[in-house]
């Protein structure tokens, strides 16, 4: 089994960064990658960023795009979410995942079998 905690959550104003940090532990050395989704309240849960492990590609949806920047320490099974220029649409609960596969692509929630439980970022106008 894998466990993902997340941190780094809290309330920001509008312009400023906040850095949340997914650690996971347990069966960590099969995982293929680890991803960040957010989900703001009456919407579907959206993917934000991916990482593929071993290679390092990162993915970001166009939301997010040059504004968050996600990395990976693989020796301390951690991933980081760098979050710059915060907007009010980026008010949500954000998701650790990871899996051994991906069988769905990376951008696919359906892909992942291991979750945190999210940590809630709130942006202030």
């Amino acid at each position: 089994q894998v466990q993902l905690v997340e941190s780094g959550g809290g309330l920001v104003q509008a312009g400023r960064s906040l850095r949340l940090t997914c650690v996971a532990s347990g069966r960590t050395d099969t995982l293929y990658a680890m991803t960040w989704f957010r989900q703001a309240p009456g919407k579907e849960r959206e993917f934000v960023s991916g990482t593929r492990l071993k290679s390092g590609e990162t993915y970001y949806s166009d939301s997010v795009k040059g504004r968050f920047t996600m990395t990976r320490d693989n020796r301390k099974k951690t991933v980081y979410l760098q979050m710059d220029n915060l907007k009010s649409d980026d008010a949500a609960t954000y998701y650790c995942a990871a899996d051994p596969e991906i069988y769905y692509g990376i951008r696919h929630e359906q892909s992942y079998a291991h979750w945190g439980r999210g940590t809630q970022v709130t942006v202030s106008s």
